[in-house]
């Protein structure tokens, strides 16, 4: 009954006009008077802001805001593969065959997720990162690594949540919801970074301009709390052992190490 419940209230609420006007909402000068309660209710850290609250105009502003410099330091280690948002390690792991990972007792296939089975291959028995930003986030995507820009694609339309809830009784929303996939490719091997769309709200804009990407550079930010999967081919990355789902972690934490050389053992750290 619960899951029933569940989505039957996500299917009458996720409409293209109410996420049309939730959108103009957090654009207007009105939402303004939203602010201070809100930076309250999500405990917003204030300090680390770039500029102070009342310079933000529109919720909108408040949620792509930009941090001061050298708030988010990154792992020095060349072969350190950095987390590229402010989240919660929702869920990590061995991407199984066919295709598949394990989210809170789901099971999500990547073949659907990135658009075929094609796609879908280079990462099997890879690992993967389920990273959630909760409204309270700092929304700024950075890379994870350095790398080339090997390929770029969107694929659905409308977006459910996201959250623990989403996960565990929405209609497979990591592979349903719209998602802006990058494919950047290092050292031979490749990464996924699959950028999904949160509920109502599917803006999910570019900022970084080029192929080439440079780890912890600003890639794109999300108009409100999202998720990004990351996908790791078999033998390019080994887990930081000290790193576990469910955990928070920052922009440019060490998430764990890439494998500059195949050897086989991404997956064994």
């Amino acid at each position: 009954m619960r899951k029933w419940l569940y989505r039957l209230f996500i299917e009458l609420t996720n409409h293209w006009l109410s996420s049309k006007l939730l959108a103009l909402f957090a654009k207007s000068r009105l939402s303004a008077l939203l602010i201070p309660s809100y930076a309250k209710v999500y405990h917003i850290n204030q300090e680390e802001m770039e500029k102070s609250l009342k310079n933000y105009k529109t919720l909108q502003q408040l949620f792509i805001r930009r941090l001061k410099a050298g708030t988010r330091p990154i792992d020095a280690d060349e072969r350190a593969v950095v987390s590229p948002v402010d989240a919660v390690i929702e869920a990590m792991g061995i991407i199984e065959q066919p295709w598949e990972m394990t989210v809170k007792g789901k099971r999500y296939s990547i073949a659907e997720m990135l658009g075929g089975e094609e796609a879908a291959q280079p990462y099997v028995n890879g690992f993967f990162f389920i990273l959630y930003l909760s409204p309270s986030h700092y929304h700024r995507i950075h890379s994870p690594i350095s790398g080339v820009i090997e390929k770029q694609w969107t694929l659905g339309r409308k977006s459910y949540p996201v959250n623990r809830l989403g996960l565990k009784y929405g209609r497979r929303p990591l592979e349903k919801n719209y998602r802006l996939i990058t494919e950047v490719k290092a050292d031979g091997k490749r990464l996924a970074i699959v950028k999904i769309g949160a509920m109502f709200v599917n803006s999910i804009e570019l900022t970084h301009e080029g192929d080439q990407l440079i780890k912890g550079e600003e890639m794109a930010y999300f108009s409100f709390g999202s998720t990004v999967v990351l996908l790791f081919e078999r033998g390019s990355f080994t887990p930081d052992p000290n790193v576990a789902a469910p955990m928070p972690i920052k922009v440019g934490e060490r998430l764990g190490y890439w494998c500059q050389q195949p050897d086989g053992k991404g997956n064994e750290g």
